[in-house]
């Protein structure tokens, strides 16, 4: 086999390789056999886990204004059927004013918590709000 031989099959090679990698037909890669179309189980401890990351999801915990919580219903995010809970609160603020209140989605994945979505509008769009006294009385 000549050099040139030898360069083209060096160039081509991460080529050929990355082709291999990209034709599933545009999927994502996932690590769990879950392609987001079966149902999740309904996430039972949801209200505790929400208060645990809360305490560290806010700068400071305590002081938390007009706070409300949707049950977890399912819907579709980012492609994928998830258990979301949305939440509505008005945080204190570093100053010690209050400021509009915001809305999150919480999503679940396989009952756990997962992660939260900051843009909530469209996922919390229709959800039913009930007060959620215990996000007003955490503490540090």
């Amino acid at each position: 086999m000549g050099i040139s031989a030898k360069c083209a099959t060096i160039l081509l090679l991460p080529i050929a390789l990355a082709a291999c990698a990209g034709s599933d037909g545009g999927g994502s890669i996932t690590y769990t056999d879950d392609r987001g179309v079966a149902n999740q189980p309904f996430p039972n401890n949801y209200r505790v886990e929400l208060l645990a990351f809360m305490k560290t999801y806010l700068n400071d915990p305590r002081g938390v204004h007009d706070a409300a919580m949707a049950e977890p219903m399912q819907r579709v995010v980012g492609g994928r059927l998830r258990y979301v809970s949305c939440l509505r609160f008005t945080p204190r603020e570093s100053d010690g004013s209050y400021r509009e209140p915001r809305e999150r989605a919480v999503l679940y994945v396989n009952g756990r918590l997962d992660r939260v979505v900051e843009n909530a509008s469209d996922v919390c769009a229709g959800a039913v709000y009930a007060p959620f006294p215990e996000l007003e009385n955490m503490t540090r």
